[in-house]
């Protein structure tokens, strides 16, 4: 085997390699060799059959297989000996006629491309220094929680026959929509209940109910907005003929011990509690992504080293390639709608290069303080992904079993959390207390007490069980917190059925 280098350029390496067809030969032998005692053909006794023989009858398609094999050992090889740690899986280019090889007619000549990885000394964590915003629960955040609670169980009474609609009051309807006087599909419902200014319903058919009555017919003349889920009605104009059914009028809920009973708890004073434990546990989730958030800003000012560009060329695409989708379905960040293709790659690009550096970063502290993610929680994060598709948690339990890679990508925000943690434990960190508002006002928003990095990298998705159906990417957030973020992309849920005039709740992204 001859190996050379023909291209060294920053992190990039491309070998040439040549494996001659005796090499091939002897190997193809060897391996006839191994497989003559397993032979069984017609006319000979088992285990006896020539190796000429098995040669000529089988030695271009075994052929076919040594050269994957070699060309993946040789590839190894070749890496070791020149001391390469690759980022990434190489990618070879062949450079012989595959048949001529095959039939033993011409050595293999290949190339090899791969990146490598940089070598850089990571940060102290001891040396980083952050300001952790904390916020302490008052008893306005428990009344407020608990007012929207009771306003979340209002009921609704019917009224007197004569009484008119009015914003607030729920009315209870039958309806059949049309276009172009033809009935369609999802345009019906019965004993449907509308409560007047809530908004679940397309614009223009709630506000032409107020003011109905049990017994009145109106016809609901509305227009489909644009974006509407359902592209056969995206736009259209429609009638629903409707029959009032009833008029009914909020019933207040009061606040006491009766609704705490309705919620499962014993009294008001043990629902206040768990409402003060919840809101608690939010602040402080919010507090350990903004520490986050802030860490990895530490972090990624410490360092400036070349990236693989491989890497960032992965990165980038999967990235972009959302980017794109949301760009068609016009539903892009404000930040992002008035500016151009040329800006948006280079601020997505800026992201990509902070993903892939953190991720280096955040790998290399790890391994150097021997931090890894035991079996049991890899474990508990496919039960925990299992329990998100009711009926099929066994299958997907299957699929993380039978796939190391898609369990590696379980493992991978695991290991950053993980990381994360140990950072902050050595980090100087300053609590700082801050209002509700400050406590979730984003780190690039004006006013915000750390504004340290602008952009963030985005999100990425797991791998989904296969045969299931992929639901919708979240868009790339330039405001997100993750580092080495898991890859996913999940099994969409079965929806309930709705009324095409109901409003579809829309993903924010």
């Amino acid at each position: 085997m001859q190996v050379k280098e023909t291209r060294a350029e920053g992190l990039s390496r491309t070998y040439e390699i040549t494996i001659t067809a005796a090499e091939l030969d002897a190997k193809l032998d060897a391996k006839i060799a191994e497989v003559q005692p397993e032979v069984s053909l017609k006319g000979f006794r088992p285990g006896k059959v020539p190796v000429s023989h098995i040669k000529r009858m089988f030695g271009k398609s075994m052929m076919g297989e040594l050269v994957q094999e070699s060309m993946d050992d040789a590839s190894k090889q070749a890496l070791d000996d020149n001391g390469i740690k690759p980022a990434g899986n190489p990618k070879f280019d062949l450079q012989s006629e595959a048949e001529d090889v095959v039939s033993g007619k011409a050595d293999l000549s290949f190339e090899m491309n791969v990146d490598i990885m940089p070598e850089f000394t990571p940060a102290d964590p001891a040396k980083l220094s952050i300001e952790r915003p904390v916020c302490e629960v008052s008893d306005k955040d428990v009344d407020e929680a608990l007012e929207r609670i009771a306003s979340e169980q209002k009921t609704f009474k019917e009224k007197a026959a004569t009484a008119k609609a009015k914003e607030g009051d729920a009315v209870v309807i039958d309806f059949v929509g049309s276009i172009d006087g033809k009935e369609f599909e999802g345009g019906s419902a019965t004993d449907a209940e509308v409560v007047l200014g809530a908004g679940q319903f397309i614009p223009g058919f709630e506000e032409q109910l107020t003011g109905a009555k049990k017994g009145d017919t109106p016809v609901l003349k509305v227009t489909f907005p644009i974006d509407y889920q359902a592209e056969h009605l995206a736009g259209k104009q429609a009638e629903f003929k409707t029959t009032v059914k009833a008029v009914k009028g909020p019933v207040e809920t009061k606040i006491n011990d009766d609704l705490a009973t309705q919620l499962g708890l014993t009294s008001l004073d043990a629902l206040k509690d768990a409402i003060r434990q919840n809101i608690e546990n939010e602040y402080k989730n919010q507090s350990r992504a903004r520490s986050k958030r802030r860490i990895l800003d530490a972090l990624d000012a410490q360092h400036d080293f070349e990236l693989p560009p491989g890497m960032v060329e992965a990165e980038f695409n999967q990235i972009w390639k959302q980017v794109e989708a949301d760009l068609k379905e016009g539903s892009v960040d404000d930040e992002d709608k008035d500016k151009s293709e040329e800006e948006l790659r280079a601020e997505y690009l800026r992201i990509s290069e902070r993903r892939v550096r953190l991720g280096l970063v955040l790998a290399e502290i790890g391994q150097q303080n021997n931090i890894a993610v035991a079996a049991e929680e890899v474990s508990r994060a496919v039960n925990q992904e299992a329990m998100r598709y009711p009926g099929q948690e066994k299958q997907v339990v299957e699929y993380f079993q039978k796939n190391p890679e898609a369990q590696a990508q379980l493992r991978a925000p695991i290991f950053e959390e993980k990381v994360v943690d140990f950072m902050l434990e050595l980090a100087e960190v300053k609590d700082v207390s801050v209002s509700k508002e400050e406590l979730f006002m984003d780190d690039d928003a004006p006013g915000a007490s750390s504004k340290k990095a602008k952009k963030k990298p985005a999100t990425k998705k797991k791998a989904a069980p296969k045969k299931k159906p992929a639901a919708k990417k979240a868009a790339p957030k330039k405001k997100e917190t993750k580092a080495a973020p898991k890859k996913k992309t999940a099994p969409k849920k079965a929806a309930p059925k709705k009324s095409a005039a109901k409003k579809k709740p829309t993903t924010k992204k």
